[in-house]
């Protein structure tokens, strides 16, 4: 675990320091994954800018985000700047133009709270000359692609990227995260029936580590497992760029 940590820490101060930043921005949900990447980026040294951004949240979620602000300002009191930039209105006022045309949609909801947040992130990280740093694990952002496209898959760098769920939670508990952040069941927040992440994929995280292992798993979770992928793959995958030079003549 410690070398893990110190190669994330590290990864993080190089990256910064070539792309001649000293700040760094990060959501906080009061999920495992953005307490990791929170902490992780404040152990660099560098000033980090840590945003709840409520547009609506479950009360739980919001406690948790709080505690997780709390945890970051106690243990890293210098560098750790802690944020709450309430999106409420914004929300209110941007579904209510879109939908006086009849266009509404609880999905679409949803992706436009992440998409606000992005917005969010990038107007402080501008002000402020900073990085805005992803809280993505390997299994959302590249397993399945759970994830909002432009929204919370907007980022500069992604430290956790290659850390699979469990692996998220065991450097979380090294690092001394709140218990009840690491074993909550995870949400990404956009839903106001307060729906899980497994509610959404309907296969648990750890099903879906098996089959991204090469792990024996049923038909039933393997053919969910490609279904999500297949869905998901236009979100993982570069955008296709239709090209002048392959082999059409003008």
């Amino acid at each position: 675990m410690d070398k893990r940590i110190t190669r994330i820490v590290g990864w993080l101060k190089d990256y910064a320091d070539q792309a001649g930043k000293d700040d760094l921005v990060v959501g906080v949900s009061g999920g495992v994954d953005s307490a990791l990447t929170s902490a992780l980026c404040c152990m660099t040294g560098l000033d980090v800018y840590a945003l709840s951004i409520p547009i609506r949240n479950q009360k739980e979620d919001k406690s948790k985000s709080t505690l997780q602000l709390r945890w970051l300002k106690n243990r890293f009191p210098i560098t750790c700047y802690a944020l709450v930039f309430p999106l409420e209105e914004t929300f209110t006022a941007f579904r209510s133009g879109v939908g006086s045309q009849g266009f509404e949609s609880p999905h679409a909801d949803a992706n436009t709270k992440s998409r606000l947040r992005m917005t969010c992130l990038y107007h402080l990280a501008a002000c402020i000359d900073g990085l805005v740093v992803g809280t993505g694990n390997k299994v959302e952002d590249f397993g399945v692609g759970f994830f909002t496209k432009w929204g919370d898959g907007g980022v500069d760098l992604s430290p956790i990227g290659d850390l699979m769920k469990s692996e998220v939670r065991e450097l979380a508990a090294e690092l001394e995260i709140p218990e009840e952040i690491i074993t909550q069941d995870p949400t990404d927040g956009l839903w106001e029936d307060g729906r899980t992440d497994e509610d959404q994929l309907q296969v648990s995280y750890e099903e879906i580590e098996r089959c991204m292992r090469g792990e024996e798993v049923s038909k039933d979770v393997q053919g969910r497992f490609k279904a999500l992928q297949d869905a998901s793959r236009h979100k993982m995958e570069p955008i296709p760029v239709c090209r002048m030079d392959d082999g059409w003549e003008f």
